[in-house]
């Protein structure tokens, strides 16, 4: 795990060296012993960076070597989908405007504390208010076993949808047919338990407690083995269109 950290370290200094001098560029001392990653779920918000107190976090660059406006859209994780390195602590984490307008304008803030030698996973969520430039957010654990499991994937379920009830996430192995459920009911702003899965590629779906109809739907994903993984549920649960941007999504990135 150490190493891992060490080398998410190394690439998240090397994605914010143009962010300017609020982002954490000092890779000579002792590791920060907290990790933090950034989803920007929140439905119709601008690009985001992501700050902790007054540092900046995360940051795009441009192809000119400069920080790009456009930030993290909705639906994408910040650093490319790695953990951004953290002294432990209580911090005002936050989602800041990217674009020139309204640069640097907070549109969620949450006050959290960050324990040593732990994960985390902060989302924006809800739905974007363009007239107080205000939304949602919220953080949960990542508790990533500190030992690889090389026989098995792990796999685990965060509900970032506002208007959708608690759901359990379901993987259905493509080969043998066999579903397997990934940890009990999920309510908005929290996650379930890393379950171990076999080895496959899988459709995944969601259900409210008590029915057997699919909520959300997702095909063909693979797991493998060493692997951990998050499936995030985001969107608008009453959109019906399949290629609607804001239609219910379940998301796929890996922990590890």
């Amino acid at each position: 795990m150490n190493g891992y950290r060490s080398i998410l370290v190394l690439l998240c200094a090397a994605t914010l060296s143009s962010c300017g001098k609020e982002a954490f560029q000092d890779i000579t001392s002792a590791l920060p012993g907290s990790q933090v990653r950034f989803f920007n779920f929140s439905l119709n918000a601008p690009g985001v960076n992501f700050w902790a107190n007054d540092a900046k976090v995360t940051g795009v660059l441009s192809s000119t070597g400069v920080e790009s406006t456009t930030g993290t859209v909705y639906g994408g994780v910040g650093s490319g989908g790695l953990y951004s390195a953290i002294e432990p602590g209580t911090y005002a984490l936050s989602a800041r405007i990217s674009a020139t307008t309204d640069k640097d304008v907070a549109i969620t803030t949450l006050q959290s504390a960050v324990a040593n030698g732990k994960a985390y996973s902060y989302f924006t969520s809800g739905v974007y208010n363009t007239t107080a430039k205000s939304s949602d957010s919220f953080i949960v654990e990542d508790p990533i076993p500190e030992q690889f499991d090389y026989s098995t994937p792990s796999v685990r379920f965060v509900h970032a949808i506002h208007n959708a009830n608690p759901m359990t996430l379901y993987a259905k192995n493509t080969t043998t047919l066999t579903e397997y459920p990934v940890g009990g009911a999920v309510q908005y702003k929290a996650a379930g338990a890393f379950t171990a899965i076999p080895q496959g590629v899988y459709d995944l779906s969601t259900r409210y407690a008590g029915s057997t109809t699919n909520v959300i739907t997702r095909t063909a994903v693979s797991f493998s083995v060493g692997r951990v993984y998050t499936i995030g549920a985001r969107g608008d649960i009453t959109i019906t269109s399949t290629t609607a941007t804001n239609r219910p999504f379940l998301d796929n990135t890996a922990n590890r």
